[in-house]
């Protein structure tokens, strides 16, 4: 199908050797394989969408629901590092080229094709390097937990830092009411990368940033690279472990 994000490749970066949970990609969602949900999310706003995995058994499974799938190196340290393997491979094989690359979670299997819309259409602009989603923190839970990275954004809508901490410090203000006074912002993890951006930023070092707080892009801030920040209003549901699968299944979601 033509659409305006027909130079645009979305890749589901999936490894079977979770450490949290084996096989993951392959946990059944109502009948259907985790990956395969992924999958028709994404492919309701992208034309182009493929599984990049290490492993035989996702490729087969990809296979199985008629989904398209390409086969990567098994010591990818990121999703990114594998998206990069995936496009040269994709391009290779297909003789297109692609302007951008939407790298999209492998465990979220009812992302909402409107965040994946919103996140391809920041490459609708040429200047665009790379684009990332944010949502507005508001409880004092989600802000001062440090599994949810929290992003400072710019007047002009780029991402300034990201910290596992709240920033700024609202000096004279209690923690409880910091959410109220200041407009913060969760990170959502899912990334679109310009192709030759893509390229150059796997190519770079680990930083002294991403040491620090063990998020991968503050390595690209670092190295003076621009993260445009598109703020959506609904939440991601990932499943990481075992014990997410049966709490959505004890809510009813699955």
């Amino acid at each position: 199908m033509e659409t305006k994000f027909n130079n645009i490749l979305g890749l589901i970066p999936a490894r079977y050797a979770s450490s949290r949970f084996p096989g993951k990609p392959l946990a059944d969602i109502g009948g259907k394989p985790m990956i395969q949900r992924v999958y028709e999310q994404a492919s309701k706003v992208l034309p182009d969408v493929y599984v990049a995995t290490d492993d035989e058994r996702i490729e087969n499974a990809v296979k199985a629901f008629g989904g398209r799938v390409v086969m990567t190196a098994t010591t990818h340290q990121s999703g990114t590092d594998r998206c990069e393997e995936a496009i040269e491979k994709v391009e290779a094989a297909s003789g297109k080229k692609y302007h951008a690359v939407i790298n999209i979670q492998g465990d979220e299997p009812f992302i909402s094709p409107v965040q994946i819309e919103l996140l391809a259409s920041a490459f609708l602009k040429a200047e665009t390097e790379i684009a990332t989603l944010v949502k507005v923190a508001d409880n004092s839970q989600d802000l001062f937990n440090p599994n949810k990275p929290k992003v400072v954004v710019s007047v002009q809508g780029n991402a300034l830092y990201f910290s596992r901490s709240p920033i700024p410090y609202l000096r004279g203000v209690e923690e409880k009411e910091w959410h109220v006074k200041h407009k913060y912002y969760n990170h959502i993890g899912l990334y679109g990368y310009r192709a030759d951006i893509l390229r150059e930023i796997t190519k770079l070092e680990r930083g002294t940033l991403e040491k620090c707080e063990s998020l991968e892009q503050l390595r690209w801030l670092e190295n003076g690279y621009s993260i445009a920040v598109m703020e959506t209003e609904l939440e991601s549901l990932s499943i990481d472990t075992p014990e997410d699968l049966e709490a959505l299944k004890v809510r009813g979601l699955i």
